[in-house]
Protein backbone atom coordinates (compact mmCIF):
# COMPACT_ATOMS: atom_id res chain seq x y z
CA UNK A 1 0.00 0.00 0.00
CA UNK A 2 0.87 3.50 -0.20
CA UNK A 3 0.16 6.51 1.57
CA UNK A 4 -2.39 9.35 1.10
CA UNK A 5 0.27 11.75 -0.56
CA UNK A 6 1.51 9.65 -3.01
CA UNK A 7 -2.23 8.32 -3.88
CA UNK A 8 -2.99 11.87 -4.28
CA UNK A 9 -0.40 12.67 -6.76
CA UNK A 10 -1.05 9.91 -8.68
CA UNK A 11 -4.43 10.62 -8.77
CA UNK A 12 -3.46 14.40 -9.82
CA UNK A 13 -1.60 12.76 -12.17
CA UNK A 14 -4.01 10.78 -13.93
CA UNK A 15 -6.09 14.27 -14.83
CA UNK A 16 -3.64 15.02 -17.09
CA UNK A 17 -4.64 14.35 -20.53
CA UNK A 18 -2.86 11.35 -22.01
CA UNK A 19 -2.45 9.63 -18.52
CA UNK A 20 -4.60 7.26 -17.29
CA UNK A 21 -4.45 5.92 -13.70
CA UNK A 22 -1.65 3.25 -14.87
CA UNK A 23 0.11 5.93 -16.52
CA UNK A 24 0.18 8.21 -13.56
CA UNK A 25 1.59 5.15 -11.41
CA UNK A 26 4.83 5.34 -13.56
CA UNK A 27 4.74 9.00 -13.74
CA UNK A 28 4.44 8.97 -10.17
CA UNK A 29 7.41 6.81 -9.09
CA UNK A 30 9.43 8.03 -11.78
CA UNK A 31 9.16 11.33 -10.25
CA UNK A 32 9.85 9.74 -6.64
CA UNK A 33 12.99 8.23 -7.39
CA UNK A 34 14.30 11.16 -9.19
CA UNK A 35 12.68 13.76 -6.24
CA UNK A 36 16.01 16.43 -6.09
CA UNK A 37 16.60 16.02 -9.61
CA UNK A 38 13.28 16.40 -11.31
CA UNK A 39 10.03 16.75 -8.41
CA UNK A 40 11.43 19.28 -6.25
CA UNK A 41 12.30 21.86 -9.55
CA UNK A 42 9.12 20.44 -11.32
CA UNK A 43 6.71 21.36 -8.06
CA UNK A 44 8.82 25.13 -7.85
CA UNK A 45 8.46 25.56 -11.15
CA UNK A 46 4.56 24.62 -11.00
CA UNK A 47 4.04 27.02 -7.82
CA UNK A 48 6.08 29.86 -9.86
CA UNK A 49 3.62 29.30 -12.93
CA UNK A 50 0.31 29.22 -11.05
CA UNK A 51 1.46 32.24 -9.72
CA UNK A 52 2.63 34.20 -12.53
CA UNK A 53 -0.32 32.80 -15.46
CA UNK A 54 -2.13 35.48 -16.89
CA UNK A 55 -5.13 35.62 -19.74
CA UNK A 56 -4.33 38.50 -22.26
CA UNK A 57 -7.31 40.77 -21.93
CA UNK A 58 -6.77 41.21 -25.46
CA UNK A 59 -7.39 37.56 -27.53
CA UNK A 60 -7.03 35.44 -24.43
CA UNK A 61 -3.83 33.31 -24.90
CA UNK A 62 -2.21 32.30 -21.47
CA UNK A 63 1.34 34.15 -20.87
CA UNK A 64 2.69 35.57 -17.59
CA UNK A 65 1.81 38.97 -18.92
CA UNK A 66 -1.16 41.23 -20.15
CA UNK A 67 -1.04 41.64 -22.66
CA UNK A 68 0.70 38.88 -24.20
CA UNK A 69 4.27 38.31 -26.12
CA UNK A 70 2.03 37.79 -29.00
CA UNK A 71 -0.56 40.76 -28.85
CA UNK A 72 2.53 42.90 -27.25
CA UNK A 73 4.88 42.28 -30.53
CA UNK A 74 4.91 45.39 -32.42
CA UNK A 75 5.99 43.38 -35.90
CA UNK A 76 2.69 41.19 -36.36
CA UNK A 77 0.41 41.80 -38.89
CA UNK A 78 -2.20 43.67 -37.29
CA UNK A 79 -4.80 43.08 -40.34
CA UNK A 80 -5.40 39.38 -39.62
CA UNK A 81 -6.80 37.04 -37.12
CA UNK A 82 -6.03 34.02 -36.20
CA UNK A 83 -9.96 32.34 -34.37
CA UNK A 84 -8.42 29.15 -32.32
CA UNK A 85 -10.37 26.77 -29.82
CA UNK A 86 -7.62 27.60 -26.99
CA UNK A 87 -4.40 28.58 -26.26
CA UNK A 88 -2.67 24.85 -26.87
CA UNK A 89 -3.73 25.78 -31.06
CA UNK A 90 -2.25 29.33 -30.59
CA UNK A 91 0.63 27.52 -29.30
CA UNK A 92 0.57 24.96 -32.35
CA UNK A 93 -0.02 27.48 -34.31
CA UNK A 94 3.19 28.97 -32.90
CA UNK A 95 5.33 26.58 -33.20
CA UNK A 96 5.19 26.30 -36.88
CA UNK A 97 6.33 29.91 -37.16
CA UNK A 98 4.35 30.27 -40.64
CA UNK A 99 1.71 32.83 -39.08
CA UNK A 100 2.93 36.07 -38.26
CA UNK A 101 -0.71 37.72 -37.26
CA UNK A 102 -2.58 38.19 -34.48
CA UNK A 103 -4.98 35.23 -32.25
CA UNK A 104 -8.67 35.37 -31.00
CA UNK A 105 -9.05 32.51 -28.45
CA UNK A 106 -12.83 31.60 -28.04
CA UNK A 107 -11.97 29.39 -25.39
CA UNK A 108 -13.63 26.36 -26.45
CA UNK A 109 -16.10 25.22 -29.09
CA UNK A 110 -20.39 25.24 -28.91
CA UNK A 111 -21.62 21.92 -27.75
CA UNK A 112 -25.07 21.18 -27.08
CA UNK A 113 -24.40 18.16 -25.22
CA UNK A 114 -22.31 19.66 -22.83
CA UNK A 115 -24.16 22.86 -22.70
CA UNK A 116 -21.77 25.27 -24.03
CA UNK A 117 -23.62 28.01 -25.65
CA UNK A 118 -22.40 30.83 -27.72
CA UNK A 119 -22.19 33.58 -25.09
CA UNK A 120 -19.69 31.17 -23.18
CA UNK A 121 -17.48 31.73 -25.50
CA UNK A 122 -15.37 34.63 -26.64
CA UNK A 123 -17.39 35.59 -29.65
CA UNK A 124 -18.24 38.96 -28.60
CA UNK A 125 -15.35 40.19 -27.94
CA UNK A 126 -13.95 38.79 -31.52
CA UNK A 127 -16.92 40.52 -33.55
CA UNK A 128 -15.63 43.66 -31.81
CA UNK A 129 -12.19 43.11 -32.75
CA UNK A 130 -12.69 42.28 -36.28
CA UNK A 131 -14.59 45.56 -36.21
CA UNK A 132 -11.24 47.65 -36.48
CA UNK A 133 -11.22 48.83 -39.66
CA UNK A 134 -7.00 47.55 -39.41
CA UNK A 135 -8.47 44.10 -39.54
CA UNK A 136 -8.88 42.80 -43.07
CA UNK A 137 -9.01 38.75 -42.63
CA UNK A 138 -10.60 36.21 -40.04
CA UNK A 139 -8.78 33.17 -40.53
CA UNK A 140 -11.10 30.46 -38.62
CA UNK A 141 -8.60 27.37 -37.41
CA UNK A 142 -11.17 25.59 -35.27
CA UNK A 143 -11.46 22.06 -34.95
CA UNK A 144 -12.75 19.98 -37.88
CA UNK A 145 -15.43 18.47 -35.59
CA UNK A 146 -19.00 18.94 -35.67
CA UNK A 147 -18.55 21.01 -32.97
CA UNK A 148 -16.25 23.01 -34.46
CA UNK A 149 -17.82 23.67 -37.33
CA UNK A 150 -20.90 24.69 -35.35
CA UNK A 151 -18.78 27.16 -34.17
CA UNK A 152 -17.18 28.33 -37.47
CA UNK A 153 -20.82 28.97 -38.97
CA UNK A 154 -21.52 31.05 -35.99
CA UNK A 155 -18.77 33.10 -35.82
CA UNK A 156 -19.08 33.85 -39.17
CA UNK A 157 -22.78 34.71 -39.13
CA UNK A 158 -21.63 37.02 -36.06
CA UNK A 159 -18.88 38.25 -38.40
CA UNK A 160 -21.59 39.24 -41.11
CA UNK A 161 -21.52 43.26 -40.30
CA UNK A 162 -17.17 43.35 -39.98
CA UNK A 163 -15.89 44.38 -42.81
CA UNK A 164 -13.44 41.27 -42.86
CA UNK A 165 -13.12 38.46 -45.08
CA UNK A 166 -13.49 34.88 -43.28
CA UNK A 167 -11.29 32.17 -44.75
CA UNK A 168 -10.74 29.01 -42.72
CA UNK A 169 -7.36 26.44 -42.42
CA UNK A 170 -7.49 23.75 -45.49
CA UNK A 171 -8.44 20.68 -44.80
CA UNK A 172 -7.64 17.13 -46.43
CA UNK A 173 -4.38 14.88 -46.73
CA UNK A 174 -1.98 15.33 -44.36
CA UNK A 175 1.71 15.57 -45.53
CA UNK A 176 3.40 12.22 -46.09
CA UNK A 177 -0.53 10.52 -45.24
CA UNK A 178 -1.50 7.83 -47.66
CA UNK A 179 -4.85 8.03 -49.23
CA UNK A 180 -5.58 4.12 -47.99
CA UNK A 181 -5.22 5.27 -44.31
CA UNK A 182 -6.84 7.92 -44.49
CA UNK A 183 -10.57 8.41 -43.74
CA UNK A 184 -13.74 9.39 -45.60
CA UNK A 185 -14.48 12.65 -44.02
CA UNK A 186 -10.62 13.32 -44.30
CA UNK A 187 -10.77 12.41 -48.25
CA UNK A 188 -13.92 14.23 -49.08
CA UNK A 189 -12.67 17.69 -47.53
CA UNK A 190 -9.44 17.42 -49.38
CA UNK A 191 -11.58 16.32 -53.00
CA UNK A 192 -13.46 19.52 -52.31
CA UNK A 193 -10.31 21.51 -51.50
CA UNK A 194 -7.91 20.52 -53.99
CA UNK A 195 -6.50 23.19 -56.33
CA UNK A 196 -4.26 23.63 -59.23
CA UNK A 197 -0.73 22.33 -59.30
Amino acid sequence: MIGPEIERLIQLLAKLPGLGPRSARRAALHLMKRRDGLMVPLSDAMATAAEAIRTCSVCGNLDTRDPCTVCADATRDRSILCVVEDAGDLWALERTRAYRGLYHVLGGTLSALNGVRPEDLSIGPLAERARDPAVREVILALPATVDGQTTAHVVTDRLAGADVTVSRLAHGVPVGGELDYLDDGTLTAALKARRPY
